[in-house]
C-alpha cells in the first residue's frame, strides 16, 4: 500500500497519542473529515501496517523491577522459529529478530527478583538460544517516526 500524506498524517497522530486523540481531533490537525481519518485507519488496519494498539508499562512501578534485555543468537535457519518459541516463556515480553549478525535475537524480559531472570535465561537456552549478554534496562522511550505526517499536521497548526 502506497501511503499518501493523509495516511502518514493519520500514522504519525496515532503512535503520538492514539488513547485520546478522537477521530475528529486528528481530522482537525490533518484537515480532512472525521470519517476520513477513520476510514483512513480501518484501511490501515485492514491492509496489516497498524497491527495492533498497546500500552507502555512501566514495570517498576507495576511491581516488575527487574526488566532485561537478553541479547541471544540462533542459527539464522530456525531464527524466525525460535524467537515465536520464545513468546512462550513467562515473563518475555518483546522479543525482536535482527537481520544480520551473530546477535540476532534481543528478548526484554520481566520479572520481580533474580530468580525469576535466571529461570528466564535457562528456558531461552533450553529453547535453543544462547544468551550472549543480559542487561537490566532503566527506562524506555518511544517516540512516533517524524517521517509519517509530522509536516503534514504541523503546517496545519499554522
Amino acid at each position: 500500500m502506497d501511503l499518501d500524506e493523509t495516511n502518514k498524517a493519520v500514522l504519525y497522530l496515532l503512535q503520538r497519542d492514539a488513547r485520546r486523540l478522537t477521530t475528529k481531533e486528528m481530522a482537525d490537525e490533518i484537515g480532512v473529515s472525521a470519517s476520513t481519518v477513520q476510514n483512513r485507519i480501518d484501511q490501515l488496519e485492514a491492509e496489516g501496517i497498524i497491527r495492533g494498539y498497546h500500552p507502555i508499562v512501566d514495570y517498576d512501578k507495576a511491581g516488575l523491577q527487574l526488566h532485561v534485555l537478553f541479547i541471544c543468537t540462533a542459527p539464522n535457519p530456525e531464527r524466525e522459529q525460535l524467537a515465536k518459541a520464545a513468546r512462550e516463556v513467562s515473563g518475555v515480553v518483546t522479543i525482536q529478530e535482527v537481520l544480520n549478525g551473530q546477535q540476532n535475537i534481543q528478548i526484554e524480559a520481566v520479572g520481580t527478583e533474580t530468580d525469576d531472570i535466571a529461570r528466564i535465561s535457562d528456558e531461552l537456552t533450553d529453547l535453543g538460544l544462547e544468551v550472549i549478554n543480559s542487561k537490566i534496562l532503566k527506562s524506555f522511550h518511544k517516540q512516533p517516526f517524524d517521517h509519517f505526517g509530522q509536516q503534514l499536521v504541523d503546517d496545519t497548526d499554522d
